[in-house]
Formats: C-alpha cells, structure tokens, sequence
C-alpha cells in the first residue's frame, strides 16, 4: 500500500475544506438561560426535535434527501459546534445513556459530550433525517501498552448511501477528529484537514489510523510534553461491523466514569474543532493547534493556565458555562493531542 505524501497534497483542496464552515463557526453566540440537572431522572418539557438540534450546530441545509453531501455538511456543523468534553465527571454530574438526557445537556443546555453521547445522539439525528444507521463499537488504542483495549469504549456509526458504506464519528476529538465520514474502502488514503486517514480491514476487525505531520510547539518549555504526539503515524481505533443496541455501552460508561484506572477519571478532557484546527483544555493545559499542510506542520501553541482562568476559557473559548465548578484533573495517564 501506497502512503500519499502529504506535502504533495494540494493546498487548494485543504482551503477549500477549511472554509467550508467558516460561517457556521464565527456564528453568533446564543445565551443558554435554562438550566437542568443532567440526571436519567430529569423531566423534559419539550420532545427532542431536529429542528433544534439544527439551531444548535448551526446547520441550514437541505434536507430534501438523505445524500452523502446532506451527511458531510451536518457532520461538519456537529464537529465544529460540539465539543468533545468529560467535564461532567470533574464537576459532579453522573453521565448517562439516556437519549433524552443527552438532548438537554448538548442542544438546550450548550453542552458538549463525550463518543457515548455525541455519537449516539448523532444516531438518532441521521436516522430521524432517513440515512441508514447502525451502530457499532469500537476499541481504542493504547499508545502505552501497544494494543487496542479490552472492550468497546468508543460508539461510532455506519451509515449507507446508495450501497456505500462510511464511518460516521463526530466525536474522538483533538487531532485524531475526521471532520467527515469515511468511506469504508480498506487501504484507501482520505485527505482531510487533519491529515491522511484509512480504515484498513484485517478481516476479524477494521483499523482506523491516521497519517499526520510534524507537531510545531511555539513554546519551547512544553516541547517535550506527554500532550504532544511524536508519531506521525498512530492507530486510533479498531471496530467490527456488529450492530450494537445501546445497552452494550451502558456498564462502560459506568466504569469509564468511575475506574480509577480509566483516562476520563485521571485527566480533565475538552477539545473543540476549529476551521483550521482545534482548540483544547487538558486539565489546566490550554492549546490552540493549527494546521499548516504547506509547511508540514501543525503549529502547537501551549499555556498553563491557573485555575481562575478556567470559566472564561469555558466562556470565551468554548462557549460553554457550567452548572457547578470544574475541578480540573491531569493524573499521568495516556493521551496526546
């Protein structure tokens, strides 16, 4: 298999996909005034509906058929709208498999949400659009131990359109986000913002990976952090293509929430796509990433922040307010941006 080399690949195409969704980022900001406990308990007022979840990320399309045009775009509005976070965990609230729920705490209440949440709720807005959905788990890597982990910790979902199958994910965040669906073709090169993505098929499972560039830090004091990604080429993920109901994620994302061993109780997540990059807060380490494909780098900028900077990093930068207060946490643990 032949790896394209990204600096061969054409700047023009990368601009014309970065400003795709300019617009819809630079949206104006909407005050959230109601606010609800996130509990399987909490009474709803409303029935969810897409035409405000359409409002939340911005999305003014067509929707006279379900087409692959009709998925990009709404997976490209969800991206660059809703972040990828596990502040709940670090802020008192419980996380639970409850659609409902869900559709509160991201679409009325600005929130964003971590795979079992945003991907889920994304299910249900492209099955209510009319794509053909399924939903599947998946593993993630471990960069530490080198190999995939024991169970399916990641919900991601398959979509067909006129007998093709992609991948739909809008939530794994940082650098390893794809800002569109993957076509399910093993071995074949796919050029988005972030770098080259594949899903290879291995028979008893699917690999996805991802060829990206050298990471630039403008600081040179963060430079050898554990948040900076050295591998230019790294798997992500690997996945079957068993429908799963979303039972099989409810006792993992009791124990991704409460395992003291697992990433999302030692280390404050929150990254959110940005139309050159993406922006994160990494228990109080701050970082705006911009990718520079003509130059073969992304550009890191780093900063440790104190904590009474946290609430306007949330407000300014990912427009989000918070119930109760973030406890910011980065116990040593695998993840890099």
């Amino acid at each position: 298999m032949v790896r394209a080399p990204l600096a061969a690949i054409s700047e023009h195409r990368l601009q014309q996909r970065h400003g795709l969704l300019t617009a819809a980022y630079n949206k104006e900001e909407e005050e959230e005034e109601e606010e609800e406990e996130f509990t399987e308990t909490s009474q709803f007022k409303d029935k969810m509906n897409l035409e405000e979840y359409f409002k939340r990320i911005g999305f003014r399309g067509s929707l006279d058929k379900p087409d692959l045009e009709t998925l990009k775009s709404v997976h490209r509005h969800h991206i660059l709208t809703v972040p990828f976070e596990n502040l709940g965990i670090h802020c008192g609230e419980r996380i639970v498999m409850d659609l409902e729920v869900i559709f509160n705490k991201i679409v009325r209440n600005n929130r964003g949400g971590w795979c079992l949440e945003n991907n889920y709720l994304f299910g249900w807005v492209l099955r209510e659009i009319g794509f053909d959905t399924t939903t599947l788990g998946s593993r993630v890597f471990n960069s530490i131990l080198n190999e995939f982990g024991p169970y399916d910790s990641h919900l991601i979902n398959k979509v067909v359109i006129d007998g093709k199958a992609y991948l739909a994910d809008v939530s794994f965040g940082v650098s390893s986000q794809i800002r569109e669906p993957l076509e399910l073709i093993s071995g074949k090169d796919q050029l988005q913002e972030a770098g080259v993505f594949r899903v290879i098929d291995q028979g008893d499972k699917w690999v996805l990976e991802k060829t990206g560039r050298e990471p630039h830090v403008l600081n040179p004091e963060r430079a050898n952090i554990s948040l900076v990604n050295r591998n230019q080429t790294k798997m992500i993920y690997c996945f079957t293509l068993v429908p799963r109901e979303v039972d099989h994620f409810r006792d993992v994302s009791d124990k991704l929430q409460t395992d003291p061993a697992s990433l999302f109780t030692n280390k404050s997540i929150l990254s959110l796509q940005t139309p050159t990059g993406f922006k994160a807060l990494i228990g109080w380490t701050y970082s705006e990433v911009t990718y520079k494909p003509e130059e073969g780098v992304d550009v890191m900028d780093m900063r440790e922040v104190t904590d009474d900077e946290i609430e306007e990093i949330l407000r300014e930068q990912f427009n989000l307010k918070l119930q109760n207060k973030l406890k910011p946490v980065s116990n040593k643990a695998w993840y890099t941006l």
